[in-house]
């Protein structure tokens, strides 16, 4: 590595300094949490501006951190806490601008039970993010006879009402992103890839698969403007797919139909019959030791309520949870940018019982993966939330000093034992 400091090999002979142009590696791990957590932020704004929404604060913002963290030599650590919170204020921003732009577009989600597995027929399964090219392959499929299969982030689209209005969307198929090569390979359809959060394809079913927007995968064709004759053509000449029907999952628990129901949760949480609320969630991976979500849902007492968003919901959206008093005990708010509506179902909870939020018998229990999760956390960070378990591990980039920051800051904490962590939780 080059240190254009002193013009010689970092670290080398007649260099001294840790890493390039003097920074050390607090330096370094606030500029790489600021550039995971600007991908986020650019993810959530691409979706935003591809609906007609923007924002020119958050827009300067991004130019902003990236000539800190590329071309500036003001090192200062305090500086950079800041600007890695600021980040998080820009992410809750943008969050909010793509919450709108989903809204005015497709309504205000409500709670929808969706059908797992499959129907007989020809079909197409769309994963990834974007609700827009989902809503466009609805219209130019409507009437040919298939069927259309959400599958890991886009199982939210369901409870939107102008996605729901078309028929032949008539379930979610699948899990999770990190589940996908098992999961397409015993799909026969055809295969289309919206955004991120896609594995290299298996050969078995490369030619059925379909890239569409920012996504691309090498061998896989592209599809551009949003013109998906290919994908129904291939959808069509394929195999049907079999009757094999897998029970019910519930979405749509934005915030606007959860806040219908504050007075009802309010009073059942003054008269105890709902304990404690958990947020467990985000986003999910293959490493060992996320079967603790799993295990962690599975012993919340019976009087508490769990929140879940992203795709770590598939670790624990399987199960029937019931209800208390008639509100479902699990309420899946949507994708991980629908955080956004977890936050605001505890700011309005938290102005209903006149506290702040970090005094609300509210847990969060969240697993991260990527660039997104990075900016929600930064998101929570900047909102002053404390005591939030992160895990399965903690991220890679903080360095031991950053990581003591935040957590005399904010608490911050890694998982551990499932019984030890919920007894905490519940005190």
């Amino acid at each position: 590595m080059f240190c254009y400091q002193c013009e010689q090999t970092a670290g080398g002979t007649g260099c001294t300094k840790v890493g390039v142009c003097g920074k050390d590696e607090d330096i370094l791990s606030l500029q790489d949490t600021l550039i995971f957590g600007l991908k986020g932020i650019a993810a959530y704004a691409y979706h935003a501006r591809e609906l007609g929404q923007k924002d020119e604060q958050v827009d300067a913002f991004m130019h902003e951190a990236l000539f800190s963290t590329l071309t500036n030599v003001d090192f200062d650590l305090a500086r950079y806490l800041d600007l890695v919170l600021k980040a998080g204020e820009m992410n809750f921003r943008v969050m909010e601008m793509l919450n709108d732009a989903n809204t005015s577009a497709f309504g205000n989600p409500t709670p929808a039970t969706v059908a797992r597995g499959t129907k007989a027929g020809p079909g197409i399964v769309v994963t990834g993010h974007d609700l827009l090219d989902l809503y466009e392959l609805l219209k130019q499929t409507e009437g040919k006879g298939i069927n259309i299969y959400t599958h890991g982030e886009m199982l939210p689209a369901h409870g939107y009402p102008e996605l729901r209005k078309f028929k032949h969307l008539v379930g979610n198929y699948g899990t999770a992103w990190q589940n996908q090569r098992k999961e397409f390979d015993d799909f026969s359809g055809a295969i289309l890839v919206t955004t991120n959060c896609v594995m290299i394809p298996k050969d078995s079913y490369k030619g059925r698969m379909f890239t569409c927007g920012i996504a691309g995968v090498a061998g896989v064709k592209h599809i551009k403007d949003r013109e998906f004759s290919e994908v129904i053509k291939k959808a069509l000449s394929g195999p049907p797919l079999p009757e094999n029907p897998q029970g019910t999952l519930s979405t749509g628990f934005h915030y606007t139909a959860v806040l219908n129901m504050a007075e009802k949760i309010v009073e059942m949480v003054k008269a105890g019959k709902i304990r404690h609320f958990f947020f467990i969630g985000g986003c999910d991976g293959a490493k060992p030791g996320r079967n603790y979500y799993t295990e962690f849902a599975e012993k919340v007492p019976d009087d508490c309520v769990i929140l879940t968003a992203a795709c770590g919901k598939y670790r624990l959206n399987a199960c029937d949870y019931g209800d208390i008093g008639g509100i479902p005990r699990l309420l899946d708010t949507g994708q991980c940018n629908d955080c956004y509506s977890a936050i605001k179902i505890a700011l309005a909870l938290a102005e209903a019982f006149d506290c702040d939020v970090n005094a609300l018998p509210l847990s969060l229990v969240v697993s991260w993966y990527e660039q997104k999760a990075v900016a929600i956390l930064l998101t929570l960070l900047h909102l002053g939330i404390k005591n939030i378990k992160l895990g399965p591990s903690l991220p890679a980039f903080f360095s031991p000093n950053v990581l003591n920051i935040l957590t005399e800051k904010f608490n911050i904490g890694l998982i551990g034992n499932v019984d030890e962590d919920m007894a905490a939780m519940l005190k």
